[in-house]
């Protein structure tokens, strides 16, 4: 019985989901990205106000950046319902259709990871998209037919990681605008952390903030996963959030000034030490971390490019003189 009355008492933490808690709910609070919000300010309320369905809007980036945030901005905007499914869950035509005659007039279908439709559902979608039309195939060989269904005006907004994975007839329906979100700044990042920490009830001064966003990647999700993982450890010692707390809880997530985790650094570390500081190609430094080449080329390096630690060349992976300054820093 005390077990039960202890499960009863379980709620759910406000602050355990990012996209209910932490996620911006007005466009004076999505800090950053002032270009594509401008951009999709005049679009919208230009659509609005002639009484339109705004046109369709494809999102593409690095994880975490707010592509998901500015699809919940857009149907609050355009004041209607959003839908929301993702790429790998429309597997058969079956699927699109329902999900597209379900829509109401108005309302905004949110595709996450569009660039794992498959190419069967995209042709399906062209004319859903361009002419507000559904064509269905029913039945197979000669007696098959073409069944066309009026579609209610919608507003598609899709996201990708890969835009490069997108055909190109796909990505010329995007007729609103196709927009790439780019890394924030420490500033724009503390600022985010700010309004985190008085949602999560975090007391902390502005430094410590500070310190966080210069190890978050430059990206508000890790930035926020960080801020909560700091605030664990400061309520298990019944402390604020102070400097001690947060260089504790990155020792313990082992990453250091540049926000490298341990993967980053053993990239780096096989290119110095194994391979002389390279060049080397990508499968053989797989082979040396034991990570895989898809996750080192599309989540490890682009953060090591970016902060000079790393350069592609023809012939392979080169370390460089940042590399290892860092490397022989933190030894």
């Amino acid at each position: 019985m005390a077990e039960e009355s202890n499960k009863k008492n379980i709620t759910r933490d406000d602050a355990s989901g990012l996209d209910r808690t932490l996620r911006p709910q007005t466009w004076e609070e999505y800090i950053g990205q002032t270009k594509i919000k401008e951009n999709l300010r005049i679009l919208l309320t230009a659509a609005r106000e002639r009484g339109h369905a705004a046109e369709h809007v494809l999102l593409y980036g690095p994880p975490g950046l707010g592509k998901t945030t500015l699809a919940n901005l857009i149907a609050k905007t355009l004041g209607t319902n959003m839908r929301i499914t993702s790429g790998p869950a429309i597997e058969r035509v079956g699927d699109l259709a329902a999900i597209l005659t379900n829509l109401s007039p108005g309302d905004v279908l949110f595709i996450d990871e569009i660039h794992r439709l498959s190419k069967s559902i995209e042709e399906v979608l062209y004319p859903a998209m361009e002419s507000g039309v559904l064509d269905i195939i029913i039945g197979k060989g000669p007696s098959a037919r073409t069944v066309q269904l009026e579609l209610p005006p919608f507003t598609m907004v899709a996201a990708t990681t890969r835009i490069s994975l997108l055909s190109s007839p796909l990505r010329s329906r995007f007729s609103g605008g196709t927009f790439r979100l780019e890394f924030y700044s420490d500033e724009e990042i503390a600022t985010i952390l700010k309004r985190s920490a008085e949602l999560l009830k975090v007391t902390t001064k502005d430094e410590i903030l500070e310190h966080i966003a210069k190890r978050c990647r430059a990206t508000p999700r890790t930035a926020n996963y960080l801020l909560k993982r700091c605030r664990d450890l400061a309520q298990l010692e019944g402390s604020d959030l102070n400097t001690e707390t947060v260089t504790k809880t990155f020792s313990l997530l082992e990453i250091d000034e540049l926000g490298l985790n341990q993967p980053d650094r053993a990239v780096l570390e096989a290119i110095i030490h194994k391979f002389n500081g390279g060049p080397v190609g990508l499968n053989t430094i797989a082979a040396a971390t034991g990570e895989e080449p898809s996750t080192i080329e599309d989540v490890i390096e682009p953060y090591l490019i970016r902060h000079g630690l790393l350069e592609r060349t023809p012939r392979g992976r080169i370390a460089s003189a940042s590399a290892y300054s860092h490397i022989q820093l933190i030894q």
